[in-house]
């Protein structure tokens, strides 16, 4: 009796704990994101000229779709567009070659075999980032598609007053299934995070869906050498590092959003998502720490709750505890997710949480155990 007390009120206690970094972490750091204001406008003239890099690997497919829309973009200043056909075999540089005769500010660069050692995607960056003419860069993947003809003003526009690195953000689409629930509310939530972090001068991560930095902090940080025979982390470990001297803004605004087409099954979106969790072996311990102690806090709130439940401790103050929490989940979540224009299915959210937090620990323990992962 005395044992199960004792173990009741430690759980207890620990589950105020994690309840209470919750709320730190949404009250301090994801709140404020619902009230961020971009610059309501922009005067053409200063924005800087601009090359957008594509690296792609057989997505001929994606190519088709996704050049139309860059070079709709409505753009006031020297712009060019570079596409790095990585090794492709699928026919991707006929169809930017075609491109490249029709539109003189669109550039092919053909990397036909990659440097052992090295991560494929990291090197065709690297050769694209080279080959760029100017100083500025904006980045997105082949399988992306703008929201808006605007979307390379507006992200460039991060870059006025001096800033180094500009966080944009790519939601997946919104299709059918429990899948694509869970796959949109974890973009949501990994990009509240980087966003909500680098309002408070701890940027971490950007996704390279939607990124964009200067040459010279590219150079000045030696591009990806700390972390290039890793698959991933041209998008986190890269700003991680350089946002340690570089200035740092976000673009949240629809406009200057991207959209991708997401995984539709398990077994792929699970690889993919070991791609990246990889690469939080090589974040810095604070980092580490701090994502950390919030998945931590949630994860054991999932498990400590039903077990007080179950044995009736101070079912009224846990009752209460755990109201008080989901009123905050609810009363940070939706707000910032109408400021992202990222609908979240209400109804769902403590399901999704749920299938979040065993996908990540799951996902974790297959990272922790294994050491392959691939790119493409």
């Amino acid at each position: 009796m005395d044992v199960t007390f004792y173990l009741s009120a430690s759980l207890f206690y620990l589950l105020v704990a994690c309840v209470l970094v919750q709320l730190f972490y949404e009250l301090y750091y994801f709140l404020p994101l619902a009230f961020h204001q971009e610059q309501e406008e922009v005067n053409p003239s200063a924005l800087p000229p601009l090359s957008i890099l594509v690296a792609a690997h057989n997505e001929v497919g994606n190519l088709q779709r996704l050049l139309p829309l860059l070079i709709q973009q409505e753009y006031p200043q020297p712009l060019e567009i570079i596409v790095i056909d990585d090794r492709s075999w699928d026919g991707s540089h006929v169809l930017v070659k075609e491109y490249e005769l029709e539109h003189p500010h669109v550039r092919l660069l053909r990397v036909k075999e990659t440097p052992p050692l090295m991560s494929p995607k990291k090197y065709a960056l690297f050769l694209g980032i080279k080959a760029a003419q100017y100083e500025h860069l904006l980045l997105t993947d082949a399988d992306c598609r703008p929201l808006s003809n605007q979307w390379a003003q507006q992200m460039a526009s991060g870059f006025l007053g001096g800033n180094d690195i500009v966080l944009g953000i790519s939601p997946y689409m919104q299709i059918y299934g429990f899948l694509n629930h869970l796959i949109r509310f974890e973009t949501f939530l990994t990009a509240m995070q980087y966003l909500s972090f680098a309002m408070r001068g701890q940027a971490y991560m950007g996704v390279g869906r939607n990124l964009a930095y200067t040459k010279s902090t590219f150079l000045r940080n030696k591009g990806f050498a700390s972390h290039i025979r890793s698959l991933g982390g041209d998008d986190d470990l890269f700003v991680q590092e350089a946002a340690k001297h570089s200035a740092v803004q976000i673009v949240i605004d629809q406009g200057a959003q991207t959209s991708s087409t997401p995984e539709t099954r398990w077994r792929d979106w699970w690889r993919q998502k070991r791609r990246h969790l990889a690469a939080g072996r090589q974040y810095q311990k604070k980092e580490q720490f701090r994502l950390g102690l919030f998945v931590l806090s949630n994860g054991l709130f999932y498990v400590i709750s039903p077990v007080l439940l179950g044995l009736q401790y101070q079912l009224l103050w846990v009752g209460l505890i755990i109201g008080v929490r989901y009123a905050a989940l609810y009363g940070t979540y939706l707000p910032v997710a109408r400021r992202l224009q990222n609908p979240l299915a209400w109804w769902l959210l403590p399901i999704l949480e749920l299938g979040y937090y065993l996908n990540y620990i799951g996902i974790g323990i297959s990272v922790l155990t294994t050491k392959k992962v691939r790119w493409k």
